[in-house]
């Protein structure tokens, strides 16, 4: 086969002497269930010496469900299983990983999905952008001012995934009835109630095991955050898409202390133990 010598991104890959059809030879076998399955890519470019293919599957994960990576020093290419998180992820172009400004970009230009069925759970992809955005934030990566901005941008050419809405709604009115009654919902709830009811769906999770996986992390993140004297900003941030980037900011906060409360809970366990221990 004659040596390719274009400048597309395929022949941007090792060895680019084997041309277009041994490479793509060579990508089905590091990926075979992308020849067999339908999936969304995006290509990343500029990514650091240091960054390894966890560090990638990691930082894209965000995204929703990825499929395969190919990693290939400096570039990669990441198969998504849905084309709302292709999209996420190339709202990302410009994010920061490992000390590098990564450059994501697309050949194809990928649709949000407009699947409605609320029979199943939500998936990553089902996310508000500026939600996601604030995940990151709260995570510790560094995402500028123009991705937030970003964010919004879609969120408001687009709207609030219906999947989402109805999942949001369904736990608002599932913990309020099961904390505080019947036809109760927790954000619509006084204040002066709202410890306790908090309280009370922190049991109903931990009864559900809602808390034992980092997917689950945000059910119950949401059950509480809804439960808080904040619950009203909290919806209004999920629900709405009038927002500024100092609201991602907020919400990256929230979650980020609800996060440390959650991990530094069963550490704390033994301690109290040993105290009482040592007044007895």
């Amino acid at each position: 086969m004659r040596p390719c010598t274009c400048s597309c991104k395929i022949c941007k890959l090792p060895n680019p002497d084997a041309g277009h059809d041994d490479v793509t030879d060579t990508a089905a076998n590091i990926a075979p269930s992308s020849a067999t399955t339908m999936t969304y890519s995006v290509q990343i470019a500029n990514i650091a010496p240091t960054t390894t293919r966890d560090s990638l599957h990691e930082f894209f994960s965000f995204c929703g469900t990825i499929q395969s990576i190919d990693h290939h020093g400096e570039t990669a290419t990441i198969h998504f299983e849905k084309s709302s998180a292709a999209k996420t992820a190339l709202m990302l172009n410009g994010g920061t990983l490992d000390g590098m400004e990564l450059a994501v970009a697309s050949d194809k230009e990928h649709e949000d999905d407009h699947n409605v069925d609320s029979s199943h759970p939500i998936e990553q992809s089902d996310k508000p952008r500026a939600g996601i955005a604030a995940e990151y934030l709260a995570k510790g990566y560094v995402l500028s001012d123009n991705i937030l901005t970003r964010a919004i941008k879609i969120d408001s050419e687009r709207g609030i995934s219906k999947r989402f809405l109805s999942y949001l709604n369904s736990v608002d009115q599932t913990v309020g009835s099961k904390t505080l009654g019947p036809g109760q919902t927790i954000s619509g709830k006084a204040t002066e109630t709202i410890s306790t009811a908090t309280q009370q769906a922190r049991a109903v999770d931990e009864q559900k095991g809602y808390s034992k996986s980092a997917t689950d992390f945000f059910h119950q993140y949401y059950s509480k955050a809804l439960a808080s004297p904040l619950g009203g900003k909290v919806r209004e941030f999920y629900t709405t898409t009038t927002k500024q980037v100092l609201d991602i900011h907020e919400e990256a906060k929230r979650i980020s202390s609800e996060h440390k409360a959650s991990t530094a809970a069963p550490a704390e366990a033994p301690a109290t133990a040993t105290e009482k221990d040592k007044a007895a």
